[in-house]
């Protein structure tokens, strides 16, 4: 029997750890996870900071999953060392809680796992001791979110450190929970990365009318513990409560130590492979050319290779990159961006449209390359959104009304219904969940939303195909009742 050690129990290790045993009933699965609890959707941890979930609800297993799956479990522990002549793993735990103690843990194949941490910005008083001063908690872990709420509350004035995808869930967040935020951000506009400086214009103003404050342009010099931020220059910015949400870094400590090639990340070929053939990475540890760090779906479609890989059920599998559609998961906007968003609009090589209506909190732009999209930012547009994502995915010609398509008028045939959507078409992106995998599982008794995010996984990513899934309900319980 093969024996797959994962170390790392967060989204990627949890999917890897699905993927292997709906593939391979009999493969020997060992899952090291350094949280003391099961794997959560981090996607959804802005929710839980604005108290419109519970911690409970994010969860991606029950407690009875490990043992209803025969997978070994262990919560709570820490590799120390990787021996790569002996192939095995050397792992620290507690007794009672997180199982035995053990001898070296061998594998065949090993699959790093181990997500990333948190970048702080290099800020007096940030830092004491290798750890968050007082009054600085990090937003990346349940743990986190639980903190955040025991130290908030209603008027508490908060900073948030990094204006990113991150950032501004955190910063809606915390504003759902009656605080009064303010972001600081070293960039001129927001969510540079997936946004061109007109969005990210529109984008402040909207989240300003939700009642949160910008300092853009700006960075953290010294940090007040329970007055606040003095900024770079030389403002006091007032916070009972910093939250850092800067950006990310691979964790790649394990991995160093063990002699693996590490630049930014852990390097893995398209087949994950890193440079020892027998291990593997995955998630926001793992650098890939085709990946984009910080994402939930290509750690997902990773996890799908490399599990055909590991079990045999398709050894000719191969990770070639994903096509990444960034949603904002933030209560009342709604933003959608994908592809190459920061081509101008004086392009000789592209079709660039651009729509704004600030006082309205929209923003569209579409970038398009014989025919197809190529690019597309679209704020507070969703069936625009929705349609110029579907023309992405399928890559097939735009509407010759650029104008109708970019204010979400104008619907290619195929989405005028769910009947005449194609089976091929994608319905949900975070977990690539195609229309056709959704009759057939409805077909197969799955006639519930429960039903079907269990049997699918569609709608356990950022939520974002709820209705779409439902539309595909509807039109099933209508249009194809099961025979009796």
């Amino acid at each position: 029997m093969r024996r797959v050690v994962i170390v790392g129990y967060g989204m990627a290790g949890a999917r890897l750890a699905d993927e292997l045993r709906r593939r391979d009933q009999d493969i020997s699965i060992t899952i090291i996870g350094a949280e003391p609890h099961a794997a959560y959707n981090r996607v959804l941890l802005s929710t839980v900071v604005a108290g419109t979930m519970t911690p409970e609800s994010t969860r991606l297993h029950d407690e009875k999953w490990a043992a209803g799956h025969n997978i070994d479990l262990r919560l709570g522990c820490e590799v120390l060392e990787i021996d790569r002549g002996s192939r095995t793993v050397t792992v620290s735990g507690t007794p009672g809680i997180t199982g035995p103690e053990s001898e070296p843990i061998p594998y065949d194949a090993l699959v790093l796992a181990t997500g990333s941490t948190p970048w702080v910005p290099p800020a007096e008083g940030l830092v004491e001791d290798g750890k968050l001063a007082p009054g600085v908690v990090a937003f990346r872990t349940l743990d986190d979110c639980a903190e955040i709420e025991a130290k908030t509350h209603k008027g508490a004035p908060v900073v948030v450190l990094g204006g990113g995808l991150l950032g501004i869930e955190a910063a809606r967040g915390l504003a759902g929970r009656g605080c009064l935020v303010t972001v600081v951000h070293p960039v001129g506009h927001l969510m540079e990365r997936q946004l061109d400086p007109g969005a990210g214009s529109v984008l402040a103003r909207t989240l300003g009318q939700l009642g949160i404050e910008f300092r853009l342009n700006a960075l953290a010099a010294k940090y007040l513990p329970g007055d606040g931020l003095i900024l770079d220059d030389g403002t006091h910015v007032p916070a009972e409560l910093v939250v850092v949400s800067a950006g990310v870094r691979a964790e790649t400590s394990l991995a160093v130590k063990a002699g693996l090639e590490v630049d930014r990340g852990i390097i893995v070929d398209d087949v994950l492979r890193t440079s020892d053939p027998r291990i593997h990475a995955i998630g926001d540890c793992a650098q890939h050319p085709g990946t984009v760090s910080g994402l939930v779906q290509p750690a997902w479609d990773q996890a799908a290779v490399l599990a055909d890989r590991l079990t045999g059920a398709n050894p000719a599998a191969r990770y070639r990159g994903t096509s990444v559609v960034t949603r904002l998961k933030a209560r009342d906007v709604d933003l959608a961006a994908l592809g190459d968003v920061h081509t101008d609009v004086d392009c000789p090589d592209s079709e660039v449209l651009c729509f704004q209506e600030p006082s309205r909190g929209r923003y569209a732009k579409l970038v398009l390359r014989d025919d197809r999209v190529t690019g597309a930012i679209v704020l507070g547009a969703p069936d625009a959104a929705a349609t110029i994502t579907q023309l992405y995915d399928r890559g097939i010609p735009a509407p010759t009304d650029r104008l109708a398509l970019l204010l979400g008028r104008a619907l290619p045939a195929e989405a005028a219904s769910p009947a005449d959507l194609p089976s091929s078409a994608v319905i949900c992106r975070c977990n690539t969940v195609s229309k056709g995998q959704i009759v057939s599982a409805w077909r197969a008794g799955a006639e519930s939303l429960p039903q079907l995010a269990e049997a699918t996984r569609a709608t356990t990513g950022c939520g974002g195909c709820k209705d779409a899934v439902c539309g595909l309900l509807d039109w099933l319980g209508a249009s194809q009742p099961q025979s009796a």
